[in-house]
């Protein structure tokens, strides 16, 4: 049996389900646990397939039945010319580790500062660049076989860390946040993975040998040279990132249903981008446009829009700033695993309260907004003819 499915902030997630419209959902099913991923396993790249392919490194997925697995690294086609892959990370929410999902976009945001390796060395992405629409791959990086693919140069990556820690937060876990550029990236247009980066997480979820509780963090399968093809070029583990230690009994928090997932794809690890913990990881707030059928009314009520959502930036900033400050703090002072659990739970609290007043001032408006219905009259009949 799976955990039991809990509802967690249900006034807060159901104003949000009210509101949620279009573009990259901010929240999505997500997976919370009480206990980290294993580290990265040490593995080498496999030769890259073909012009075009983008390199996504592995991670370590979770499944409420066998715990963590690993889903190895590949080389996926990107969706659109442009386009960077930005990696899925854990981060300590205050009482759990959530899973936020990768995606596709024209730049690469915050991926928990992890060192994926690779060109992923915790911050942006040097394992290539588009010039001209193509691809253009870093060997120093890279394996790549350069007389079938020409596009190709040497730059030496020097911030690469011999770090295997495979979360952010927590006790031992990888210590960054976002930067404003990198929060910029995230609110820029982006897509989930490819169909099949959802299939490789599948065929990876049903393979008993890639459970971590089975390969004691160092998987059989590491890495693949196409998505969901474990059997031709695929390249083994040389060693586990760190000791392996088996999880706690009764580890698993529970799998939590979040709206906004109705047209994502389907991930195995059901993991997406979770109930946001920090005022850092807040984007801006969609609103439907206005439509009256009345253009100054509309532009009226845009006015207002953009006025109520400048000002929801500021709060955004503003708590941003403070949690920030809060953090440095915590830094200087050398706070205990104790201290740290306590402020990030105060964070995660203070950030889903002023999305609950955020959503709850976007659902005024758009009830004020909303086309004024008149009433329909009452059918009108013929009077009863009088019996004779």
């Amino acid at each position: 049996m799976r955990t039991t499915v809990a509802i967690r902030s249900l006034l807060f997630s159901f104003v949000l389900l009210i509101l949620s419209h279009g573009a990259f959902a901010q929240i999505g099913m997500g997976i919370s646990v009480n206990f980290g991923p294993p580290a990265l396993p040490v593995y080498e790249q496999p030769i890259c397939p073909a012009d075009g392919y983008l390199w996504t490194p592995g991670y370590w997925a979770y499944d409420d039945e066998d715990g963590y697995y690993w889903v190895p690294g590949t080389w996926v086609e990107a969706p659109q010319v442009g386009f960077l892959w930005t990696p899925g990370y854990w981060g300590w929410g205050g009482n759990a580790f959530l899973f936020h999902e990768g995606y596709w976009g024209p730049q690469v945001g915050f991926y928990g500062g992890i060192n994926y390796g690779f060109g992923y060395g915790g911050v942006g992405y040097e394992g290539g660049r588009w010039e001209g629409g193509h691809f253009s791959y870093n060997t120093y990086v890279n394996h790549v076989n350069t007389t079938i693919i020409h596009n190709t140069y040497n730059t030496t990556v020097t911030n690469i860390s011999e770090t295997h820690v495979s979360y952010n937060g927590g006790t031992g876990g990888v210590e960054a946040r976002p930067s404003p550029q990198q929060e910029s990236y995230a609110n820029e247009h982006h897509v989930g993975p490819v169909a099949a980066q959802t299939q490789h997480v599948q065929q990876a979820r049903n393979n008993p040998q890639l459970r971590a509780s089975a390969n004691q963090g160092k998987p059989p399968i590491a890495a693949t040279a196409k998505p969901g093809d474990f059997k031709t070029g695929v390249v083994v583990s040389r060693q586990a990132g760190g000791e392996y230690k088996a999880p706690p009994t009764n580890a698993a928090h529970d799998n939590e249903a979040r709206p906004g997932t109705e047209n994502r794809p389907e991930n195995t690890t059901q993991a997406g981008p979770t109930t946001n913990n920090h005022a850092s990881e807040l984007q801006a707030h969609k609103f439907a446009p206005p439509n009256t059928g009345n253009a100054a009314t509309d532009k009226k009520y845009q006015q207002q829009q953009d006025k109520l959502g400048a000002k929801q930036t500021q709060d955004h900033q503003k708590l941003q700033q403070q949690q920030e400050k809060e953090h440095q703090q915590a830094s200087t002072k050398n706070y205990n695993d104790a201290q740290k659990q306590q402020m990030e739970q105060r964070h995660a609290q203070q950030t889903q309260q002023v999305e609950q007043k955020h959503a709850t001032q976007q659902k005024q408006m758009e009830q004020h907004q909303a086309p004024r219905q008149t009433a329909p009259k009452p059918e009108s009949h013929p009077p009863a003819e009088k019996p004779h």
